[in-house]
């Protein structure tokens, strides 16, 4: 029995076009959106020069979860993530959930994104701070990421590429810039910093890296999913990991009174003059975009996925007879993000999203186990390793239980909200499908 079970259906007539250097991008762009150009601020105002090491720290940390799926993804080359992971170890309304928490996440999220670009934007046009303006604009980026992705994935992957290279170079230039700066004492400091809320500041740090799990829902589109996917998640994480280091590093030896809400702007001003921030402002407005980018490949095919398992309308599983993508799912998710983009509700679904991500996360984490006792000797052998047994992923759980405990009563009450939805949907959607 093979362990995948792709199965008859839409999948298969996904096209493979995501390859290794793609699939980075997807993580890539998946974590490092506009977080990175206020992190620096946040983190130092609380550890001050211990703050790069901080990130060090949380990053490994980080990397246990990282490392569980990207040993889970081995076992799987279908479409779907943690919607086909969750459904293989505890069934399809596990997996729904799963899917369903991810997916309101990155909705949230898409919307965020979209409303914190234009704040960026508005540094150079005022104009853009009008609603029916802004309305409008939401209409078009929206619009068009929405139209790119229905043409096919090759064409998003392109938007991809582009909008990495115009959001990363400007920030490595600035690490380069910034070299000069850095002191030993400054790069290894001595005494441990007092923190005030430490659990705040953890927290901070470890949604820095969530996003991830994007390149997992696009397996039925990656070429070799089960040694791509392993190997992007894991040295992808470790080049990000690396990116936030010298970041803050930089950052704290750079500027000696910070705090503000654009860290990155204000180091800039220092290091190149008035230039120097506008080049910061506009790599971040390409970053917010590549970030939305990589949610609206990602997100569709968890509801593509669910589809396909039954566990929402076959409308969603449509896939489009000219460019093989799952266009009904992208065209839903497109008109989700701007209604949450326009309406202003979505940060009342973005104080739930890290929670509804770290409960998913654990979901993931506890059916690895399952997962591994269900395949066969073909799928485990040419699995990736899992180094020192079930340790790394006892560690990723404790992590994300931790997160978990360190949210907010009313995160708990919209998570619990948005379970009480998808379980009607569930539910609804079964007994259609019965009287059918």
């Amino acid at each position: 029995m093979n362990n995948d079970v792709e199965g008859p259906g839409n999948d298969a007539k996904l096209k493979r076009d995501i390859g290794p250097l793609a699939a980075g991008f997807l993580v890539l762009n998946g974590v490092i959106g506009a977080g990175i150009f206020g992190l620096p601020g946040r983190v130092a105002e609380k550890a001050g020069v211990f703050s790069p090491w901080l990130i060090v720290i949380l990053g490994a940390l980080m990397l246990s979860i990282v490392w569980t799926f990207a040993v889970i993804a081995s076992y799987f080359s279908k479409t779907g993530g943690p919607v086909a992971y969750a459904n293989r170890a505890f069934g399809p309304l596990i997996g729904f959930q799963t899917g369903w928490l991810l997916y309101i996440s990155r909705c949230a999220a898409t919307a965020a994104n979209i409303n914190v670009l234009f704040n960026y934007a508005a540094y150079f046009w005022d104009g853009l701070s009008g609603e029916l303006i802004r309305g409008v604009m939401f209409f078009i980026i929206i619009g068009s990421l929405t139209i790119i992705n229905v043409m096919g994935i090759k064409q998003a992957i392109k938007a991809i590429n582009v909008i990495t290279l115009f959001k990363t170079l400007p920030v490595l230039v600035l690490i380069l810039l910034s070299v000069p700066y850095l002191t030993p004492e400054g790069v290894l400091p001595t005494d441990f910093p007092t923190m005030d809320d430490t659990g705040g500041l953890v927290l901070l740090i470890l949604y820095a890296f969530i996003g991830f799990e994007g390149v997992l829902v696009t397996a039925g589109e990656t070429k070799n999913p089960r040694k791509t996917i392993p190997r992007a998640l894991i040295s992808t994480v470790l080049i990000i990991t690396g990116i936030y280091f010298m970041v803050v590093l930089t950052y704290v030896n750079v500027v000696t009174e910070g705090g503000g809400d654009a860290p990155l702007v204000e180091m800039a001003e220092i290091l190149a003059g008035p230039i120097g921030g506008v080049v910061i402002i506009i790599a971040a407005i390409f970053s917010i975009p590549g970030n939305a980018t990589s949610i609206i490949i990602a997100a569709p095919r968890m509801t593509f996925a669910m589809a396909e398992e039954g566990s929402l309308p076959k409308w969603f599983g449509k896939v489009h007879h000219k460019y093989n993508t799952p266009a009904n799912s992208v065209i839903f998710l497109g008109v989700i993000s701007f209604l949450l983009a326009i309406s202003g509700t979505f940060v009342y679904l973005a104080i739930a999203s890290t929670l509804s991500r770290m409960i998913a996360y654990g979901i993931c984490m506890l059916a690895l186990p399952i997962i591994r006792k269900k395949a066969d000797a073909e799928t485990l052998k040419t699995a990736t390793r899992l180094t020192g047994g079930y340790l790394i992923p006892a560690i990723g759980f404790v992590v994300t239980v931790f997160a978990a405990t360190q949210s907010t009563f009313l995160s708990w009450q919209y998570t619990a909200l948005f379970v009480a939805i998808g379980s009607a949907l569930y539910f609804a959607n079964k007994r259609v499908s019965k009287s059918d």
